[in-house]
């Protein structure tokens, strides 16, 4: 007998905020299956208030609560069975992060939590990558965040290791150049030692941003994006100018200043591992959180 249940997740990040819906299909004997039914996203980018000035402001913690309440409306409209919403770097970071999430559930009844680098990188690993995971071949799966980017690596099916690095592109435009090449420094040496004895390596990317680069492409879902296209699309994007990225490629303004340092991380793991294509499923932290959610792991 056909059973579907519905699960919702909120991802609270450094550039913007995620409501998830998912529908579960479950068959007798069969796979549970997966189906987004709604993907709402709301620009409120906590992260240049943390990465700066260390906390988040009011304004943004209204605009953040005025979001909440918005999503209950939606969740309830979608009859969810059970929710869980979770917040990223920016909000672990910020000194007043646990008053803001008091006082989010006092506001609109929501409890948020904090999660760290390691579970986050976990949550993120746990989605549905055995369509392009399986066989002798090797993966480096970069979550591209504002906050923070989770790198982790599998070989023969099986998670090898994982890091989650200070190297969102919310981070990387508030940082200081300097503060940058050390940033990069780190994960270089992370990578080049984790891959340099696997062979077959490719990319597995994840984030709007990878997913707006894919779209760009005009690529077959499934296939992977060429190194050389993305170095390509990197040297035209930063010739353009952020206006000209608005307005010519229609991309959104919290997105056109984003997309570069997210390229620009994904290319650098591709040089340091020695990948040559990388592969675009569209999963995310989201997407994590409702697996999680369904088999009462969170």
């Amino acid at each position: 007998m056909l059973e579907i249940k519905k699960y919702a997740a909120i991802d609270i990040g450094s550039n913007a905020i995620r409501l998830l819906v998912s529908n579960v299909i479950i068959r007798p004997d069969k796979e549970p299956q997966f189906k987004k039914s709604s993907l709402v996203r709301v620009p409120i980018r906590l992260g240049a208030d943390t990465f700066i000035n260390g906390i988040i402001s009011e304004q943004n913690t209204n605009r953040l609560i005025n979001a909440i309440e918005a999503f209950k409306l939606l969740i309830n409209v979608h009859n969810v069975e059970r929710l869980k919403a979770c917040a990223t770097s920016a909000m672990r970071e910020a000194k007043n992060g646990k008053e803001v999430v008091e006082k989010i559930l006092d506001k609109t009844g929501v409890k948020i939590d904090i999660i760290g680098g390691k579970e986050e990188a976990s949550i993120i690993s746990s989605t549905d990558l055995n369509n392009l995971i399986g066989g002798d071949n090797s993966y480096l799966y970069v979550d591209v965040g504002g906050g923070s980017t989770e790198f982790t690596i599998f070989s023969g099916g099986k998670i090898i290791t994982s890091k989650s690095f200070k190297m969102g592109t919310v981070r990387l435009l508030s940082n200081k150049k300097a503060v940058n090449k050390i940033i990069f420094a780190e994960v270089e040496k992370w990578i080049v030692k984790n891959t340099k004895d696997l062979k077959r390596l490719s990319l597995i990317g994840s984030g709007g941003n990878i997913n707006k680069l894919f779209k760009m492409s005009g690529r077959t879902e499934g296939k992977p994006i060429s190194f050389i296209y993305l170095n390509a699309q990197y040297q035209f994007l930063k010739q353009m100018s952020y206006s000209d990225r608005i307005t010519e490629l229609g991309l959104n303004p919290d997105r056109a200043d984003v997309i570069i340092p997210a390229t620009k991380i994904f290319l650098s793991a591709m040089k340091w591992s020695g990948a040559r294509k990388i592969y675009v499923p569209k999963i995310g932290l989201s997407d994590g959180i409702i697996k999680n959610l369904f088999y009462n792991k969170i």
